[in-house]
């Protein structure tokens, strides 16, 4: 896995009133989430059962692949340590983060379970003081009063009203986690407890008021003020954090749709996508049109408000069409390969991207995994790059059947088409000139529209763009 690591971080003084935490779950978000506070001048412990990464992340490496995080990480170990033990982390701190997984179960509801093993693991070692209980962990409504009865059946001594819960979701993206954590939009609070909430607001308040010195991997944005703090009930703060990743999954399938009809209209998806953006309320992001989203997030959170709403008797008929419409980009990208290979048995193909966005080795609901899928079914041998992601592939989808190459050249040597399934910039900025001399047919499906020049001799199939043919005359 290659390192971000560019310079050394120096480590701001911890601050005055600084707190001490804990944060149980070490996957993306409470990793980022005790580095990030760390940093800020708060004595943070992390908590996981996998004694691996606590060795890892002990020694300043990250078993994961972040932009900036390991750098930040390694400056921050003064003020962070790494356990196993429930008992050493969680007695002492002012503020404990839940940030455990939520995987899907297969009618679309969470899986709560890990939420309930940290909530009474956490309950167990509470030591009567006040103590903060935050789900920062994506949880579905009313989970944050379960935690709290939780809390009550589990805590040795427990007082009504002593220990707070409070919701705090994160509104982080892979691949900028670190500066979407450092210079947020907004900092979702939701409580009854007035001194939960205030406790959370001194513990954010050098993200408030912007008053810490950027790392020099995460540098402030020109004209970045200060993020809004946003306070609300429990349930609500639950409600923001689906509500807002279902709007953003709604967004990137009304590009999609658009971009359908764009190819049959002989209209450009990107000039009609940049035009709508300049309209501030609907603005530039979220509307790349694609393979379709992929992650943790979109597909997850999405299928749990259609769930919420079969549990009352309320249809969400505009998010289950978000969801068919993702379902078919990814069936449009093989449907585009067969308009010009038409039969992919003994076919060679080059897939380029496995991650399902770039800066991140996440593999999570990866289009680029689908398509592998299909591709294999159908009789194709596929090769596969990714500059980030190829080991984590090699540990996650031991089920499918791909090869691996080290390089972009390797995988399109003697290819009949290649795919692009993840916008990274190695791919946009490749001389695909060069690149597809190596092919037996210079077929490109680029799923994510990163080329911009068309090579000559080759034919090339975008999203929501006119087919351009050998010599790049479009269709």
């Amino acid at each position: 896995m290659r390192s971000t690591q560019t310079m050394p971080e120096a480590l701001p003084e911890r601050l005055q009133d600084g707190l001490r935490v804990a944060v149980v779950g070490t996957g993306y978000v409470g990793m980022g989430t005790a580095v990030m506070l760390a940093y800020l001048g708060h004595d943070v412990v992390g908590v996981d059962i996998d004694e691996r990464k606590v060795e890892m992340l002990g020694r300043g490496e990250l078993p994961i692949y972040e932009p900036g995080l390991d750098a930040l990480l390694v400056a921050s170990q003064p003020r962070l340590r790494w356990t196993s033990d429930y008992a050493s982390a969680i007695p002492d701190a002012d503020v404990i983060f839940i940030c455990v997984g939520t995987p899907p179960l297969p009618g679309g509801q969470p899986n709560l379970r890990y939420v309930a093993d940290a909530a009474q693991s956490v309950a167990r070692h509470l030591n009567g003081k006040l103590q903060v209980v935050v789900n920062k962990s994506t949880v579905p409504v009313g989970t944050g009063d379960w935690v709290s009865r939780l809390l009550e059946e589990h805590a040795v001594g427990y007082h009504t009203n002593r220990y707070a819960v409070v919701s705090n979701p994160e509104f982080l993206r892979e691949g900028t986690a670190l500066h979407d954590s450092l210079y947020p939009d907004r900092i979702v609070l939701g409580s009854g407890h007035a001194e939960g909430i205030a406790r959370l607001a001194q513990l954010y308040a050098p993200l408030l008021e912007q008053s810490f010195a950027p790392p020099l991997c995460a540098p402030r944005p020109a004209g970045y003020t200060r993020p809004e703090l946003v306070t609300t009930s429990l349930s609500s703060a639950e409600m923001i954090k689906y509500a807002a990743n279902a709007f953003l999954a709604l967004k990137i399938s009304f590009a999609n749709e658009i971009a359908g009809l764009c190819e049959h209209v002989d209209a450009d998806i990107a000039e009609v996508t940049h035009g709508i953006g300049f309209d501030r309320r609907i603005g530039h992001r979220f509307l790349a049109a694609g393979a379709g989203w992929g992650g943790s997030c979109f597909g997850k959170d999405t299928s749990a408000l259609i769930s919420t709403g079969s549990e009352y008797g309320y249809d969400m008929p505009i998010l289950d069409a978000a969801v068919r419409v993702n379902r078919r980009q990814r069936h449009l990208v093989i449907t585009k390969l067969q308009r010009h290979l038409h039969r992919l048995q003994g076919k060679r193909v080059a897939v380029l991207g496995l991650a399902f966005k770039p800066n991140t080795d996440d593999l999570r609901d990866a289009p680029a995994h689908d398509c592998i899928e299909r591709l294999t079914a159908l009789g194709a041998k596929v090769v596969a790059h990714d500059p980030v992601a190829l080991p984590a592939a090699r540990r996650e989808w031991t089920h499918l059947q791909y090869e691996e190459a080290d390089s972009v050249e390797a995988a399109l040597r003697g290819a009949d088409a290649v795919l692009v399934m993840t916008e990274w910039d190695e791919y946009r900025d490749l001389d695909w000139e060069t690149a597809l001399r190596g092919m037996r047919n210079r077929l490109v499906i680029d799923t994510r529209n990163v080329l911009r020049r068309w090579p000559e001799h080759s034919t090339v199939e975008q999203i929501g763009r006119r087919v351009r043919l050998a010599g790049g005359v479009p269709a």
